[in-house]
């Protein structure tokens, strides 16, 4: 198992570390990056969420206990980081990378790690996770940065970011396909599958492109709290809700797994366009992939005994 989760998390890091060494060399003009991370955002992004629900099988598995655990323990992890935000003495655009480094997840991980520790049936197993998680941190994440980020939103800009936002768009889109039995088009499948790979390395390098280890002191606080939210808080709570609603075996693994994983690059081409604190998000994604390449291996494995 630990093996498996090095391996998918390598990758990632090298990623994150090429895109700083682009920036660094000036190998790419300064204005391609702000074109890429819209290119992402708008684009790549929402294909890999659409494709993934659309496409995915979901036949013979617990369908509505993994879902109920995964927002209830979301919600429940969300609302309490909001509650204590005043002991973060962080500002409020600061405040929106924190809560996303605490609540957003690196689904192209999951998927990865679920593959290789479930096979096809993993991958179903990371299809509902996804469907369950993508929506629900979207909104929370709209709303977060409708209240604290710098753009401050009115009630209609926070429905109109609701109504338009790409992610939360292709995520509902794609569990419509889903619920309907609609089969995507033989020529849109493929195309829809390539984009959403391409969103990868592409988000992962614009990460590495923000770093700024300038003001590297000023993520511990940061880094330190969305990581103990992430790596202790998270699982603990998805543990205790899914034990409470009889989730148990690949399934229950599967929602620890995904509420353990790393922040994704996502999150920082949405901290850039919403108006946070896009270096600080950068940092607490690349921390966090590097903390994670022990945390995951030490979550799983210690609570291997309640699955």
């Amino acid at each position: 198992m630990t093996e498996t989760i090095v391996y998918a998390l390598l990758p990632i890091v090298v990623l994150i570390g090429f895109g700083f060494f682009l920036r660094v060399r000036c190998f790419l003009d300064k204005g391609f990056w702000p074109q890429a991370e819209r290119l992402g955002y708008f684009v790549l992004l929402p294909s890999l969420f659409f494709h993934g629900l659309a496409t995915a099988d979901l036949q013979a598995l617990p369908v509505k206990e993994l879902a109920g655990t995964l927002i209830v323990s979301t919600l429940a992890v969300a609302g309490t980081v909001i509650g204590l935000r005043s002991f973060s003495r962080l500002d409020g655009p600061s405040f929106t990378s924190l809560f996303q480094g605490s609540v957003r997840f690196n689904n192209y991980v999951g998927v990865t790690l679920a593959a290789g520790l479930f096979g096809m049936k993993g991958i179903a197993l990371a299809a509902i996770c996804n469907a369950a998680i993508v929506p629900t941190v979207n909104v929370l994440c709209v709303l977060v940065f409708a209240r604290y980020g710098s753009a401050q939103l009115t009630k209609r800009g926070i429905a109109r970011q609701l109504a338009t936002n790409p992610l939360v768009l292709s995520s509902l889109g794609g569990i419509a396909f889903q619920l309907v039995g609609l089969g995507l088009p033989p020529g849109l499948e493929p195309a829809l599958k390539a984009l959403g790979a391409a969103s990868l390395p592409l988000g992962l390098l614009c990460v590495g492109s923000a770093l700024n280890f300038h003001s590297a002191r000023q993520w511990v606080g940061p880094v330190t709290y969305s990581s103990l939210v992430k790596f202790v808080a998270m699982p603990s709570v998805t543990l205790a809700v899914g034990l409470g609603v009889g989730l148990n075996g690949p399934a229950l693994t599967t929602a620890l797994l995904f509420q353990a994983l790393p922040t994704a690059s996502s999150a920082y081409i949405m901290a850039r366009q919403l108006g946070g604190n896009a270096p600080l998000m950068a940092g607490i994604t690349a921390v966090q992939t590097v903390i994670a390449l022990v945390a995951l291996p030490l979550v799983l494995i210690g609570l291997s005994n309640w699955t």
